[in-house]
């Protein structure tokens, strides 16, 4: 009825929503309330009970928005910053304001550097990186995958490119070890 001159009808009372819809109201009563023997209305509790809360310990400097005065109480600890990935975030966040695209590509950079740094860091374990089951390209085989790829699919642009971005970086390190091995038996 919105937008005509008509009057909207009046809104039902109790009686008639309980008469109407079973159940209604069946918590306006405090004594059905199972909350009740619980529940405690004091107009002056702000629901906290501390101003500011515990501050969480810093072990290492933490990257922080230059908006910001101090670091959240609380903040994540599972992936410190470390390495030239960890030198980019931190630059990022003392240079340039999170409003600015600079601080965001420079996050992004440090992700890319971060996954090469681990993939370095994966050749001196003991375990290296395997990238041939690690990036599912013998199911391409086993598991449809050649089929899957036909079809109605909004992704078969870049099908074509996808061997070439998991695979490019992989044999552009075996090509930089080879020339690094053969300059040095030279």
């Amino acid at each position: 009825m919105a937008y005509t001159p008509d009057k909207p009808k009046l809104a039902e009372n109790s009686e008639q929503l309980r008469a109407r819809i079973p159940g209604w109201g069946a918590d306006l009563d405090p004594k059905d309330r199972p909350s009740v023997p619980r529940e405690q209305f004091d107009p002056t509790f702000g629901g906290a009970h501390w101003e500011f809360p515990e501050r969480q310990p810093e072990r290492w400097p933490r990257e922080r928005s230059i908006e910001h005065a101090f670091l959240t109480p609380v903040f994540g600890t599972s992936c410190p910053p470390k390495g030239l990935s960890g030198r980019i975030r931190r630059y990022s966040y003392a240079k340039y304001s999170e409003g600015r695209a600079a601080h965001w590509l420079l996050l992004l950079a440090s992700d890319r550097v971060d996954a090469v740094e681990s993939t370095l860091r994966s050749f001196v374990s003991r375990r290296p990186d395997n990238p041939i089951t690690e990036t599912g390209v013998l199911s391409e085989g086993r598991r449809h995958g050649l089929s899957s790829r036909r079809g109605r699919r909004s992704d078969k642009v870049h099908h074509p490119l996808d061997p070439i971005i998991v695979a490019a970086p992989w044999v552009l390190g075996a090509g930089l070890v080879y020339a690094v091995v053969r300059r040095v038996r030279g």
